[in-house]
């Protein structure tokens, strides 16, 4: 079984991701959606609500699960026994990143591989980190994420 697995901190999950992981899902037969916990990102949802709201978006999947985390990625993927890191490019500006990081994983965990999916040109600009600054400025973001993470995003800066 090929299984991939697509890590990231999803704070919050976007339309880009959503479509990251729709592509995936017809390409492996289990993608295995990863989220970090990374508190020193200061994340903007506590883990179990990014995990919850991923789970909400992208229960269409069958072939899809979403887990949260706060191992080291390369023992992470051994556990969800994942051959395959999936990770997304938006723009030219992210290969620097990503390649540090394939080939540092490549040194942790040389039995998997990493796979670079670019978002369809439609969510190419959109990132979490832009998602999350418009919708504390009051800003409408539903363009950019799903209903439920966009009543999540409301509630969390305008409650």
């Amino acid at each position: 079984m090929n299984t991939v697995l697509y890590p990231g901190t999803f704070d919050p999950i976007t339309k880009g991701h959503t479509d990251l992981v729709e592509r995936a899902a017809r390409l492996f037969d289990r993608v295995v959606v990863a989220i970090a916990a990374s508190p020193k990102k200061n994340p903007a949802f506590p883990l179990e609500q990014r995990v919850e709201l991923a789970r909400e978006v992208l229960r269409h999947l069958p072939n899809v699960e979403v887990v949260g985390f706060s191992s080291l990625l390369a023992h992470f993927v051994d556990e969800v026994e994942a051959n395959v890191l999936l990770r997304g490019l938006r723009a030219v500006s992210d290969f620097e990143y990503e390649f540090q990081l394939a080939n540092m994983n490549r040194q942790l965990a040389p039995h998997v591989e990493s796979l670079f999916l670019t978002p369809s040109e439609k969510y190419s600009y959109i990132s979490s980190t832009l998602v999350r600054e418009i919708a504390a400025l009051d800003g409408d973001v539903s363009q950019f994420v799903h209903p439920a993470v966009h009543q999540a995003l409301i509630k969390r800066y305008h409650a």
